[in-house]
């Protein structure tokens, strides 16, 4: 499935959440697609839970 299939599907989502729920089922639904956006990156394995605890590397900081 395409990532624009998916957006669409997201959107619509959201859209039916604010029309018909108001904006707290709103809010609800995008919290919660975004907590499944995460769990689904780290079961395809593209996250490891150290990437949300260590910090980047930055070259303008100073040691």
């Amino acid at each position: 499935m395409s990532m624009a299939v998916v957006g669409l599907m997201a959107g619509m989502a959201l859209g039916f959440a604010g029309y018909f729920g108001g904006f707290g089922a709103f809010l609800l639904v995008a919290a919660l697609g975004a907590i499944g956006f995460v769990v689904g990156r780290f079961v395809d394995g593209d996250l490891e839970p150290g990437d949300f605890f260590r910090p980047r590397d930055r070259g303008d900081r100073r040691r």
